[in-house]
């Protein structure tokens, strides 16, 4: 009877000696297996992984938005709040910066968002600078789908059409990306849906 993999190879004097695999060939298969894995996370990141920078370096943190000053009033000395984040090397000088959405905290409706791209602080133990305001409070907006890719700034702005509309319920909405071009952040509405 054959096997399912088909005959076995044989010569005039008989099977191959290697035809049919043994213990000792699995052994071997496993430990060669076993180098290449470690080899392989000795090896480092791919070229598809950034490594992370390392403080033994002196590689530049990013600035931690939670221990920055925003220009917003709360009221009742409340601060607010950083209700999303996202790091990256946003003008190209080598050096992570943080873009936050900052709003105050509202027990009724949605309180108006500012979007803030933030630098290291210009001393020691000072709090990180705003080194750019991308969308004021004073606009009156909300913001959502909010990232941050490579050295773009993306968003969508929802805003009111009439002082009229309830603050729960924006009825305007536009996506918008930001990018540093000629040493500022430029912005650009990218179409609305469905617009020609």
């Amino acid at each position: 009877m054959q096997s399912p993999a088909g005959p076995t190879p044989s010569t005039a004097a008989g099977p191959l000696p290697h035809a049919r695999p043994r213990p000792a060939h699995w052994a071997v298969t496993a430990a060669a297996l076993a180098v290449v894995i470690a080899a392989a996370g000795l090896a480092g990141p791919t070229e598809d992984t950034p490594p992370a920078p390392s403080r033994a370096t002196g590689a530049a943190a990013a600035p931690d938005p939670g221990a920055a000053r925003y220009p917003l009033d709360c009221g009742g000395g409340a601060l607010p709040e950083v209700v999303r984040r996202a790091t990256a090397d946003l003008d190209g000088d080598g050096r992570p910066e943080t873009a936050a959405v900052v709003r105050c905290r509202s027990g009724a409706g949605t309180a108006p968002s500012g979007v803030y791209v933030l630098a290291p602080a210009a001393e020691p133990g000072e709090p990180p600078r705003i080194a750019a305001t991308l969308v004021d409070p004073a606009q009156k907006m909300s913001v959502t789908r909010f990232a941050v890719t490579g050295g773009t700034v993306s968003a969508t702005l929802l805003g009111y059409s009439t002082p009229r509309v309830p603050r729960c319920c924006p009825d305007l909405s536009r996506a918008v990306e930001w990018r540093w071009q000629g040493g500022k952040f430029v912005l650009t509405a990218l179409p609305v849906a469905g617009s020609v």
